[in-house]
């Protein structure tokens, strides 16, 4: 017996092109669908930024915000004010340098004038004596500033203080000089005066003079 012999299939190509565009257009519907399933993310609103302020009470609120909310008061201050107070604080912080400049002279000028006012009346002004108990009825320019009259009733008092030095003192300062050297009983007085006026002149404060002193004449 003799098997069956399978017929060959012959694939015709109008029908390949149709399953093909078929298939085609199955794959772009199913994509279709899958896109419109996708969530799209929300887009978040913008934030307002800060408005111009309140007319009431100068508070900045945003200007998403119909009505101020400190006073609830829904004007606000109008831009063009803000404009001319901006423009005025720029005028006065930026003055004219030519009026700077006159300014500064009339100052110094004026300041000059009030130094020589002040220079001569000083120099004209006549300061008498303060000590009225010497000039009885007759006051007396003072020739002599005050400090400096301080300063010679100092040195005055001092030396009215050595002149008041204690007796039994001086008897020592004399007896150490006389005994320090007895080899010349002829220099005995001479090296007592010179020992008390040494002593005189160091508690007086008086710089030492080396040589002879010419004695005062009358």
């Amino acid at each position: 017996m003799s098997s069956p012999q399978t017929a060959p299939i012959v694939s015709h190509p109008q029908a390949v092109v149709a399953a093909n565009i078929q298939v085609k257009a199955a794959t772009q519907s199913l994509e279709r669908g899958v896109e419109s399933t996708v969530s799209v993310p929300e887009l978040t609103p913008k934030r307002a930024g800060y408005g111009l302020p309140c007319s009431k009470c100068k508070t900045y609120y945003t200007a998403d915000l119909a009505t101020c909310p400190v006073c609830k008061s829904s004007d606000r201050v109008a831009p063009i004010a803000l404009i001319v107070s901006a423009h005025s604080a720029v005028t006065e912080e930026l003055p004219d340098p030519e009026v700077l400049e006159q300014e500064r002279e009339r100052f110094l000028r004026d300041f000059q004038l009030n130094v020589a006012a002040a220079k001569l009346e000083s120099e004209s002004a006549v300061v008498n004596c303060s000590k009225e108990e010497n000039h009885k009825g007759d006051p007396q320019p003072a020739t002599l500033c005050q400090g400096c009259y301080d300063h010679l009733q100092e040195r005055v008092d001092v030396l009215e203080a050595v002149l008041h030095m204690d007796l039994k003192e001086a008897a020592e300062v004399i007896y150490d000089a006389v005994w320090s050297d007895p080899s010349d009983p002829s220099k005995t007085y001479l090296n007592a005066a010179s020992a008390l006026l040494t002593e005189l002149r160091k508690r007086s404060g008086i710089t030492q003079v080396f040589g002879p002193l010419q004695p005062m004449s009358d």
